[in-house]
């Protein structure tokens, strides 16, 4: 995590992903918009059945309560930012009723 409420930011979290082959983020949704960028390495990507190839350079923008996910489909690490529309990090993950808060501000 760069930045979200937990270092004083009011509206929007920002963090990097690297992720090793065939792995990556399951289906979740957030209350928020989201957008992905590749760094590098190749990514499959989806928004509800919709499934995209995004190389470095590109991003997809990921509307709030729309379940996505992605997927490293390269042979090297995929390096993914993301930004958040929240300065706290909420997902619900496909199959959980609960959903995971995560760098909230400091106590």
């Amino acid at each position: 995590m760069l930045v979200s409420a937990r270092n004083g930011a009011a509206q929007l979290c920002l963090f990097e992903q690297r992720v090793e082959p065939a792995a990556g983020a399951p289906t979740h949704w957030h209350p928020v918009e989201e957008v992905l960028t590749v760094i590098t390495g190749n990514a499959e990507m989806w928004i509800d059945e919709e499934y995209n190839g995004l190389t470095a350079g590109q991003s997809l923008l990921v509307p709030a309560f729309r379940k996505h996910g992605f997927r490293n489909v390269g042979s090297d690490t995929l390096y993914v930012y993301a930004v958040l529309a929240s300065s706290i990090f909420e997902a619900t993950f496909d199959g959980s009723a609960k959903r995971v808060k995560r760098w909230l501000p400091a106590a």
